[in-house]
């Protein structure tokens, strides 16, 4: 090997990386890389020899530039500044699920220590005591995993935490705080509904006020904030689509309308011919009794902030009872304890989601056309449906 491919070496895949360890007034630093700072791949050897000669040369640099003091800030602090700062635009149910890991478990553990002290370890070991311990559920010890991750770059990009610290805790694969292995009998499949439990539900739902909910998650796999947020001005009879792109959420207490929590959740659904015939014969009754019920309709109906820029009665919501009082997400809980004692079906309105979702996969449905009809990226889309299309080929 030349003298300037010391470090440099080739990887399995055919690209290149290197490594050093110098020592600069007596102190140790080393490194190794296989991308640069872009997360480009080193593809020939003299790239990488380039690069290993350009970090050199910056440690060289750096180290004798005149040191900075960094600023020490608690973690109690950062979070109040990202709070301020870093969450603007952020869903409201995302703030109150930050909020309460926060206030009921991080900030007794971690409030009133520095940034800069706090060691991958001491996550990585205070996540396994949430998993394996307090036997949390897997995907919420997760939710902690996405709060550490979220302190630290706030931490990082306020010049908290030096790079190399920022790259040990969050960024270096072999060294980041990460979830601790899951457990063998962790419950991660998929609940969805039989063809024969399809047709109890429907059987059941028949009449009664929670049918065009039942309706609307059965064909068009809504998650149930979607389902009674949704208005009769945004279903689309001419073109059989309903547009999804509001939810109905409690926020202190109070109902309103409010967005979507994600880009890819608006979307255009399209309308089964059942459900349009459904919710066909359901508009021309609405219609009726507007006349007949007049009085009795505007007296009970409730007024909401919309996507809080105005305000609208809850008589435009698909989801009303004639008389016009409104319904909310609350009520489906009646039907999942009733459905449950009758039936033995373990109900919740999120497994009509699934129950769509995977029907929709084993359809052959193309993977884009699945994601959107769901409302996700496609890397997010649920593993469980993922596996329902891998299995079938």
């Amino acid at each position: 090997m030349r003298k300037n491919d010391t470090g440099v070496f080739q990887l399995d895949n055919g690209y290149w990386g290197y490594r050093y360890a110098i020592r600069i007034d007596g102190k140790s630093r080393e490194s190794k890389k296989v991308k640069d700072e872009f997360g480009n791949p080193f593809k020939t050897k003299s790239s990488a020899v380039k690069a290993r000669q350009q970090a050199i040369m910056n440690e060289k640099i750096n180290a004798a530039a005149p040191q900075l003091k960094r600023p020490r800030k608690k973690v109690s602090e950062v979070y109040d500044e990202y709070c301020e700062f870093g969450r603007a635009g952020k869903a409201y149910a995302t703030i109150v699920k930050q909020d309460s890991l926060w206030n009921n478990h991080i900030k007794t553990k971690f409030g009133k220590r520095y940034v800069d002290d706090i060691s991958v370890a001491e996550i990585n070991d205070y996540l396994a005591e949430l998993y394996y311990t307090q036997n949390r559920a897997y995907s919420y010890t997760e939710s902690f995993l996405k709060i550490f991750y979220l302190i630290f770059g706030q931490a990082y990009s306020r010049n908290y935490l030096n790079a190399e610290q920022y790259d040990k805790l969050c960024k270096n694969k072999d060294t980041k705080i990460h979830m601790p292995k899951m457990k063998i009998d962790e419950d991660t499949d998929i609940v969805t509904f039989s063809d024969e439990q399809m047709i109890t539900l429907s059987e059941y739902f028949k009449d009664t006020n929670a049918e065009t909910a039942f309706m609307l998650g059965k064909y068009c796999g809504l998650r149930i904030n979607e389902c009674y947020g949704l208005k009769w001005c945004n279903v689309d009879f001419d073109n059989d689509i309903i547009k999804i792109d509001r939810q109905m959420q409690y926020q202190k207490g109070v109902i309103k309308l409010v967005s979507l929590k994600t880009r890819n959740a608006r979307r255009d659904i399209v309308m089964a011919t059942p459900l349009k015939e459904y919710l066909l014969s359901l508009k021309r009754h609405r219609d009726k009794i507007m006349v007949e019920l007049t009085e009795q309709r505007e007296q009970n109906q409730t007024m909401l902030s919309d996507m809080g820029k105005e305000t609208i009665s809850s008589l435009e919501l698909v989801n009303s009872l004639d008389e016009g009082k409104i319904q909310t997400v609350n009520s489906m809980k009646y039907h999942t304890q009733k459905i449950k004692a009758q039936h033995g079906i373990i109900f919740k309105y999120h497994y009509l989601r699934h129950t769509y979702g995977t029907r929709l996969a084993l359809m052959n449905t193309p993977m884009h056309i699945l994601c959107n009809q769901m409302g996700h990226a496609s890397a997010m889309l649920h593993r469980s449906i993922i596996w329902v299309i891998l299995s079938r080929v």
